[in-house]
């Protein structure tokens, strides 16, 4: 299997293994880091192992290859189409100039981090999702209002995610240069960065495509909740 197919539960059982708890052939983050989980093996498997793991009322975030099918048992709350873009060594996507005004963040970062990600919503975050990799920001005026960081990890690939930007300040160009920063990071360390972005966000999509990304991967995300 490809490191970037069942790219959650991949992650859960290599590079992340140290976020996951698991139940069966199923996996998912802690929740102080998140609620994405996954499984390997026939749908009817995997959905059980994932209802003992997540427990009664207990929610997931899943990424799968059609659009969700309704089962006995579980409540779709939301979802749409999600496309997998992956970094091309050589397309005509360049680093953006360093700027000084971008900094790592951290555990004393959290709350601010959680408040920007509430209002702009680019994903799921949590009190420990930054555990996850290296992430950057930018203030205004002691404010944090924009970020980026990295999620997911498989081998050889590494994620760029919480790409976000306070509404009052967006058009700047920051989420282009919190972008590069962590991308630089990723190739630095020898891997390709790699996105998940809703395939009828399109601009994102011309933005992650000037950045040399390209659609590797159709599919859907769901979240659900175990009734």
């Amino acid at each position: 299997m490809h490191p970037l197919e069942n790219v959650i539960w991949n992650a859960l059982t290599t590079r992340h293994a140290q976020f996951a708890q698991g139940a069966g052939d199923a996996r998912r983050f802690i929740p102080e880091v998140g609620p994405l989980g996954g499984f390997t093996g026939p749908a009817e498997a995997g959905y059980q192992a994932l209802a003992e793991l997540i427990g009664k009322n207990g929610t997931v975030g899943l990424f799968l290859d059609e659009p969700y099918q309704e089962r006995p048992g579980w409540t779709f709350i939301v979802g749409a189409p999600l496309l997998q873009m992956v970094w091309q060594e050589g397309t005509l996507g360049k680093s953006e100039p360093i700027d000084s005004r971008v900094e790592r963040l951290g555990d004393r970062d959290s709350a601010e981090m959680i408040e920007l990600t509430a209002l702009t919503k680019p994903g799921p975050f949590s009190t420990r999702t930054h555990e996850l990799g290296v992430y950057v920001g930018i203030r205004d005026g002691g404010k944090l209002v924009a970020m980026s960081g990295e999620r997911l990890k498989v081998p050889g690939y590494t994620e760029v995610s919480a790409v976000c930007t306070h509404p009052e300040h967006t058009g700047k160009g920051y989420a282009r240069v919190l972008m590069s920063t962590v991308m630089d990071e990723i190739r630095r360390r020898g891997e390709t960065p790699f996105l998940h972005v809703r395939g009828d966000n399109n601009r994102a999509i011309a933005i992650y495509e000037q950045l040399g990304f390209r659609i590797s991967k159709r599919g859907h995300f769901a979240v659900l909740r175990r009734d």
